[in-house]
């Protein structure tokens, strides 16, 4: 099995997560195990009753024997049987428990963490490091569902056939502005001048940042927003990756001491001439930005880089506001089946890609392990240096998503390479319904960047 490529790593993750369920069976056989999120390069599970460490150990060993014994897991009428366990997992399992040999258990917060290889470094397990911000995000977006009334996949159909998504997709938008205006409230507070918004691909940074200046409007300030894609290297500087590309991604591709110098002199009230970038000529061009801020006005900045240190190193630390966005999906299929949030990300992309770029479904599912692969090297280590994490998951979006994602997806045929990741993610929302009715979403909504219909994305 080789868990680089993402087929692969789904059935790697239900492998293991069979093998956990049938061990805690074993072990603690009152106790009922919820796979809850991913975290921390692995599952957040929650058990239905406290565990201790020692019992976590138990789990453990068991596993280890399990894995140990190579047995055999049976598929019978689509349900995967390990010995006296039965269970159901989207996207395949291997035939047998020796395939995931490689995970650690422990105990964390009020569950336990099951962790796993990464794709990137599929033969060690990734170093550990307590992600609580993102915890703390998720935990909040499990709240939020039960505020809504909405805890798994049936619950949302149910909303939905029962007239009430209207009502569905008010709370969730609401639930969203009351967040961006509670960030905005700590800016205005602490006084930051600096506000950095970094996020992966598809998690909603130019919606984001747009409402977060609106909010801040409303705080009586007048914020200035900015991309960082104008501060690219001419084109001649441009680093290459080890393939010899031209390396757009890195944070080699920033001139890093303009921006610096800009922002500073921005911060002291002095005029700055800000460069536009021509992509046509790969050229900074000068004499067309020239601008100056009050010294209560605060600077929204947009971009991968946007955590990194390194892209602000120059700038006092006191001014600044770290914001990491992503959406954290927490509305699951049922108790062990989850939806990736990189496949959230993906849907959410494949329509934009279709709607805004003429891009086939075909052609994102291609591209979408080079983005990941930018994204563990430029986003992902640094979200632990923000002040907020802003969850921009919205629990009705996969009912309203499914109608333009479906049929993107039916069109990929057999030959071609993508079909599987095609099935797969058809697979998965397949027992979605779906929101036929759109008037409730907002136009300053998250999901219209995507859809369509944003007064924020031309």
């Amino acid at each position: 099995m080789d868990i680089r490529k993402h087929g692969d790593y789904v059935i790697y993750q239900n492998t293991i997560s069979m093998v956990y369920l049938k061990a805690a069976k074993d072990v603690l056989p009152d106790v009922t195990i919820e796979i809850d999120n991913s975290l921390n390069k692995g599952f957040y599970t929650l058990p239905s009753e406290p565990v201790s460490k020692q019992q976590v150990d138990a789990i453990s060993a068991r596993m280890k024997e399990l894995i140990e014994a190579d047995l055999p897991i049976i598929k019978e009428d689509g349900i995967y049987r390990l010995e006296d366990h039965c269970d159901y997992f989207y996207g395949g399992i291997a035939p047998s428990t020796g395939c995931a040999k490689l995970f650690e258990l422990r105990k964390y917060a009020e569950g336990i963490l099951l962790r796993f290889p990464y794709p990137t470094d599929p033969d060690v397990l990734p170093e550990y490091h307590d992600d609580k911000n993102l915890h703390i995000a998720f935990s909040e977006a499990k709240k939020w569902q039960q505020l809504l009334g909405v805890n798994y996949m049936p619950d949302l159909n149910e909303k939905i056939a029962g007239g009430k998504a209207k009502d569905l997709i008010l709370l969730s938008e609401a639930l969203h502005e009351k967040k961006i205006a509670e960030m905005a409230d700590m800016i205005t507070e602490g006084k930051k001048r600096i506000i950095l918004i970094a996020g992966p691909s598809s998690s909603g940074k130019t919606t984001t940042a747009k409402r977060l200046s609106v909010q801040l409007r409303v705080n009586g300030l007048e914020p200035l927003y900015m991309g960082t894609d104008d501060y690219f290297v001419e084109r001649s500087e441009t680093p290459v990756d080890e393939s010899g590309k031209p390396d757009y991604e890195g944070l080699g591709a920033l001139d890093i001491e303009l921006f610096n110098s800009n922002m500073n002199d921005l911060l002291a009230g002095r005029e700055v001439d800000l460069p536009e970038f021509d992509f046509v000529k790969g050229t900074k061009i000068f004499g067309k930005r020239i601008m100056s801020i009050r010294e209560d006005q605060p600077i929204i900045i947009e971009g991968i880089h946007a955590l990194n240190g390194k892209l602000t190193e120059a700038i006092p630390d006191e001014e600044k506001f770290r914001i990491y966005i992503s959406p954290f999906t927490q509305l699951n299929i049922d108790m062990h089946n989850r939806v990736p949030t990189t496949d959230a990300r993906m849907l959410r992309r494949m329509v934009r890609d279709y709607k805004y770029r003429g891009k086939s479904a075909a052609g994102t599912i291609d591209q979408w392990s080079q983005v990941r692969a930018g994204e563990d090297e430029n986003i992902f280590p640094f979200n632990g240096e923000a002040d907020v994490v802003f969850n921009t998951v919205l629990t009705y979006e996969l009912a309203v998503l499914k109608k333009y994602a479906q049929p993107l997806l039916e069109e990929i045929k057999e030959d071609q390479p993508e079909y599987s990741e095609a099935r797969r993610l058809l697979e998965l929302i397949s027992g979605f319904d779906i929101i036929e009715d759109e008037r409730a979403i907002p136009n300053n909504s998250i999901l219209r960047e995507f859809i369509g219909g944003s007064i924020f994305v031309e």
